[in-house]
């Protein structure tokens, strides 16, 4: 089933609103994520990114549920 948020919200998000959003995360997260992107899909957003530790992962999970109604489909930020 799909959030019907999501549906609503995704319609009228542009390219240029998620480039705004990575660039406000990158901002939030002081470089603690590198290559930071997140992907629109069908059932939400993807984040996709390199981290040094978990918690920075964590970190950018949280501050995208602070900057957006959309559910998160994955948090597929690589740690190593």
């Amino acid at each position: 089933m799909k959030h019907p948020q999501f549906i609503a919200t995704i319609g009228s998000t542009a390219k240029a609103g998620i480039d705004q959003l990575e660039v406000r995360l990158q901002g939030q997260l002081s470089g603690r994520v590198r290559d930071l992107q997140l992907c629109v899909g069908e059932y939400g957003i993807t984040l996709r990114g390199v981290a040094r530790t978990y918690y920075a992962k964590q970190l950018a999970q949280h501050a995208v549920m602070r900057e957006t109604q959309l559910p998160i489909a994955a948090n597929e930020i690589e740690v190593c």
